[in-house]
């Protein structure tokens, strides 16, 4: 039988100071195996976890769906996306070892019987594969099919650890489409999975630069006394993406820029970018300080001025001629799904006071980018003529999430020559130029997280709620007055947002 020790292989877990700690005996049941999610990135994942020799000799995967596949069917699918997607490099002992431990259970989400076989599988998985009896359940399916999985989990046993043992479940985006609809999903959850048991993915949290937040931050004298209302002047926080909506249109119809990456990335950016020092990085005290920002945090009005939603239309991206939102595939023409999103929010505390929060969103935009903006203030007095720094902007300090991780400084400095003339210039730190490791991929440590029982990077129910909390009056309004604006596919986005910027005297940055 399997022992729990670590599978050998070049690159061993306690070489890598990066994800050091090693998950003891376990498994995993991915519900939604089939799912493009799980075939581009959690597969591929749990693959690389082992090749790092960060899971146990015994890890087991079970996954659940309704194809009619043997173990070898199994085997192959999951070989196919590990050798599409795995970072790391493939080793055959590696996977042979991997491909013990994979199982596939058919059946649907309301079949009593195929949840019965999954029940004796894990029993039986718990003897010739030595989990310890410890298994997480991924939910990698739609919000509406969480109840009759939790149901089944329940009826049959499966979420009730025994003595030392534990059951986890783990669960995708999106939390509801409201706060009460996210209330509604927290109290499915809960009534089988206690909250310290339950893990809400948002896989920006497991990005290295989100992390790196805390150490700006919190490591940095000379950053954290300057990060407040007397400096700042306004932060910007923005996801652009240059693809349309692709195959995903029947998805996104309905839901929109706002609801998919506002209420969930960009202000949980917010909240570690505003949060205060927490007591130590320990889930529980990181948590209590983003709700403490969160509940400060409410959108500016009117609505009308400082928002601004669009959907793109066709133009160029790049040297290629793309086609608009309603002539995507799948698309309802008549929609009023907005594929660009800003907003303003403020901050009622007294560090934050009086400081505007701006965040965006939009597909087909200028380029691919994540960004989180830090506007100062221009100096009380400046000694020089209006000359002298007409070439000079903001200073600005600029984390970039993805792509080209890392970090940008903007200041003034003085132009070589007899006179005084001030200009912007930019100091970058780039992590693929400093560090030689390669940063772990963010489902990767998410999963590791999970099995370790390490819930700082996981939001809470409550952090779920009042991010909604501050998205619904913003949408409650749209879906009364007016209609998203149009852009050009290839740009920044809708005139109004910029407008939105214009009228308090700011300007969008150009990443």
């Amino acid at each position: 039988m399997p022992t729990s020790e670590t599978w050998s292989n070049p690159l061993r877990a306690e070489h890598d100071k990066r994800l050091p700690r090693i998950a003891g005996p376990s498994g995993m049941v991915l519900f939604g195996i089939t799912g493009d999610l799980a075939r581009r990135k959690l597969l591929p994942a749990i693959y690389d976890l082992a090749n790092r020799g960060l899971l146990p000799a015994g890890f087991t995967l079970v996954g659940f769906g309704r194809r009619e596949w043997s173990k070898q069917d199994f085997e192959d699918y999951v070989l196919e996306a590990v050798r599409a997607g795995a970072r790391t490099a493939f080793n055959e002992h590696v996977w042979a070892r991997l491909a013990e431990g994979l199982h596939f259970v058919r059946g649907n989400f309301d079949d009593d019987a195929a949840f019965d076989r999954l029940a004796a599988t894990l029993t039986e998985l718990d003897s010739t594969r030595g989990t310890g009896a410890n298994w997480a359940f991924y939910l990698s399916i739609p919000p509406e099919s969480f109840s009759n999985v939790c149901h089944q989990l329940q009826r049959t046993g499966m979420a009730e650890g025994h003595g030392d043992s534990w059951r986890r479940v783990v669960i995708e985006k999106p939390f509801g489409h409201n706060q009460d609809s996210a209330r509604e999903l927290n109290e499915v959850v809960n009534a089988v999975f206690p909250e310290e048991a339950v893990f809400r993915i948002d896989h920006y949290l497991g990005k290295e630069t989100v992390q790196n937040i805390l150490a700006l931050r919190f490591a940095n004298q000379m950053f954290e006394p300057l990060l407040n209302a007397h400096y700042v002047d306004h932060v910007q926080i923005t996801m652009a993406e240059d693809i349309g909506l692709g195959g995903r249109a029947g998805y996104y119809d309905g839901i929109g820029a706002a609801r998919d990456v506002i209420q969930n990335h960009l202000i949980q950016l917010l909240a570690l970018v505003a949060m205060d020092e927490p007591v130590s990085f320990s889930p529980r005290e990181l948590q209590n300080e983003k709700v403490k920002v969160l509940r400060a945090t409410s959108p500016i009005t009117p609505f009308s001025e400082t928002t601004a939603r669009g959907q793109y239309t066709a133009g160029w991206q790049g040297s290629e001629q793309v086609v608009g939102l309603r002539e995507e595939e799948g698309f309802d023409p008549e929609s009023q799904t907005e594929t660009y999103a800003a907003m303003t929010l403020g901050i009622q505390s007294r560090r934050w006071a009086g400081v505007p929060f701006y965040l965006r969103t939009g597909k087909r935009l200028g380029r691919r980018v994540t960004e989180i903006a830090i506007v100062f203030k221009e100096a009380p007095h400046q000694p020089f003529g209006a000359l002298d720094t007409a070439s000079l902007g903001e200073n600005a300090m600029v984390i970039r999430v993805q792509p080209d991780e890392g970090m940008l400084m903007r200041f003034g400095s003085k132009v070589p020559g007899s006179t005084m003339e001030v200009r912007d210039v930019n100091m970058d730190f780039s992590y693929s130029e400093v560090f030689t490791e390669q940063s772990p991929e963010a489902y990767e440590r998410l999963i590791l997280d999970a099995l370790l029982d390490q819930s700082s990077l996981f939001p809470t129910n409550e952090e779920v709620e009042l991010s909604w909390a501050i998205l619904d009056p913003i949408l409650e309004y749209w879906a009364h007055h007016g209609s998203p604006d149009e852009y050009p596919a290839g740009t920044w986005g809708p005139r109004s947002a910029d407008d939105m910027l214009a009228r308090d005297g700011r300007t969008w940055r150009r990443p």
